[in-house]
């Protein structure tokens, strides 16, 4: 059962891809959020994607925001004597660095850029479940020059341990220490403005039977 419109495309395409890669065999394409990296059972294989594009929407102050640096995490078992085969995904979150929420946030990606993903996926599964040479891995439009320095105080990944960014793309400390005055400086103004509107919610509730009293006065 998907629990997205996200999930159920990372299914679809993958699962229409591996019945033409590997027919013989059955895959299943499970999302597991407690994946870690470098923590494998037996017999168990990674991959890891570090600059995945994808676009992230506040659930919170309703900011959204595109990254080229979304990290995806795979762990790839194949049982060769049944013919089956599994992938543990996990869809690595960013923060929004405009309200400061710490509620992490989900991305959404577009079709071809998981289409792409996954072929990347599959390549490496069948050089490590399968021992094939699975060809070159795609090139995501991602992984193209990007002026925007990552911030990786906001970033899931980054937070576990994950470097995914080249040394040039590390915000310089003062910077980032400019960011994260900026991100508590947010939360203290979406405080503020809950209590703004909850106070705004109360007059305008009791106003009209302010009014009202005193027109019997």
């Amino acid at each position: 059962m998907c629990t997205s419109l996200t999930t159920c495309e990372w299914r679809k395409v993958f699962y229409e891809k591996m019945e033409v890669a590997k027919p013989a065999d059955s895959w299943e394409l499970i999302m597991d959020p407690n994946l870690k990296p470098n923590e494998l059972s037996p017999g168990w294989k990674q991959y890891l994607e570090q600059h995945a594009s994808g676009r992230f929407h506040c659930s919170w102050c309703w900011h959204t925001w595109q990254s080229a640096h979304v990290v995806i995490l795979f762990h790839m078992h194949l049982d060769q004597a049944k013919r089956k085969g599994s992938v543990r995904m996990r869809v690595f979150k960013q923060l929004c660095y405009e309200c400061g929420t710490s509620r992490l946030d989900e991305s959404s990606m577009l079709e071809e850029n998981i289409e792409g993903l996954v072929d990347n996926l599959i390549t490496s599964l069948r050089q490590q479940c399968y021992e094939e040479d699975g060809g070159q891995y795609r090139i995501n439009v991602a992984n193209r020059p990007d002026s925007r320095q990552h911030r990786s105080e906001f970033c899931e990944a980054c937070q576990e341990g994950i470097v995914h960014w080249k040394p040039m793309e590390k915000l310089p400390e003062d910077e980032a220490a400019t960011y994260a005055s900026k991100a508590s400086r947010y939360n203290f103004f979406s405080l503020r403005w809950c209590v703004f509107w909850a106070l705004l919610c109360v007059v305008i509730v009791y106003l009209p039977f302010s009014l009202r009293g005193s027109a019997f006065l």
